[in-house]
């Protein structure tokens, strides 16, 4: 585990403690209000700081020219792609040989994937992934300062997405993991394509990564409505229940269902608009083409 320990010791001599010791949830079973945004306040006050902010600066922008942000945008989405490959490797070189030692089931329902050593250390990598969702939030300011159109998905993604890592942190599932890795994957596809954008490469493959997006989706929803119907069943329905369950709070198992399933119909409708009107102009223009 290369990459693990590497990053153990440049966290102990960064914040001069082990990786093992992090605790999201004390012994106690509360929240450690020591770490930041591990409250419900602070995340309620951050996300409206977010929607006021965003548009104050719209307003503000109204009646200036937009400012040539693409270098820092281009470094910005650098730094995304290159953090978000970091902690999926780390991620993976804990998450595979639980896999392998344990199977798919274990893995995804087990509640020792919240207990002992690899545990704390999934944890922190859940906060750590959690903590990249505030500063992704940056993306916002970049186009409101360029005077790019904010689409209601957009808004609605990075804002829903920190409730959904909250949700999931507080509601100590097991299955956190599935989504996660999934989407860091994407992210280090995505960023860098950003990167490479607003430094003028035509990338020829954006509709593929959203068709990718698209399949994430479809994914995460599989699992995790299967691990949701297999707690549900053995909290509410206990006569049909088989002995196994899926670690987690029922609270965190509905909303995890009910933000991914928002995000599935959003992302779909974004592609038939996207496409569909691209198809169309490029048949007009052909059809203009012939005309002439």
């Amino acid at each position: 585990m290369i990459a693990t320990n590497l990053f153990e010791k440049v966290f102990f001599g960064i914040f001069g403690w082990n990786v093992n010791d992090f605790v999201f949830y004390q012994s106690d079973g509360t929240i450690n209000t020591n770490i930041p945004f591990s409250s419900i306040f602070s995340v309620v006050i951050l996300t409206l700081l977010y929607f006021v902010s965003i548009f104050c600066i719209q307003q503000f922008m109204k009646t200036r020219k937009p400012f040539g942000l693409k270098p820092i945008f281009a470094v910005h989405n650098i730094l995304l792609s290159f953090f978000s490959l970091v902690l999926l490797v780390l991620l993976l070189e804990t998450l595979v040989p639980i896999f392998l030692n344990h199977g798919f089931f274990f893995a995804i329902c087990a509640p020792e994937m919240f207990h002992g050593i690899h545990g704390r250390r999934l944890e922190l990598f859940y906060y750590i992934n959690y903590l990249f969702k505030f500063y992704e939030l940056v993306d916002t300011y970049f186009m409101a300062l360029s005077k790019k159109n904010l689409e209601f998905l957009h808004v609605y993604h990075h804002s829903a997405t920190i409730w959904l890592c909250f949700s999931q942190l507080l509601g100590n599932t097991s299955v956190q993991w599935f989504v996660i890795t999934l989407n860091l994957f994407v992210h280090v596809l995505m960023y860098y394509y950003y990167a490479r954008s607003a430094m003028g490469a035509q990338i020829w493959w954006k509709k593929y990564l959203t068709t990718l997006q698209i399949v994430q989706f479809l994914l995460d929803l599989f699992i995790v409505f299967y691990c949701t119907f297999i707690h549900y069943s053995g909290v509410y329905l206990p006569d049909y229940a088989g002995k196994s369950d899926c670690h987690g709070t029922e609270v965190a198992a509905f909303l995890g269902c009910a933000i991914l399933s928002s995000y599935l119909v959003l992302f779909i409708q974004f592609f038939k608009q996207t496409y569909s009107a691209r198809r169309k102009e490029a048949q007009a223009k052909a059809n203009t083409k012939k005309q002439t």
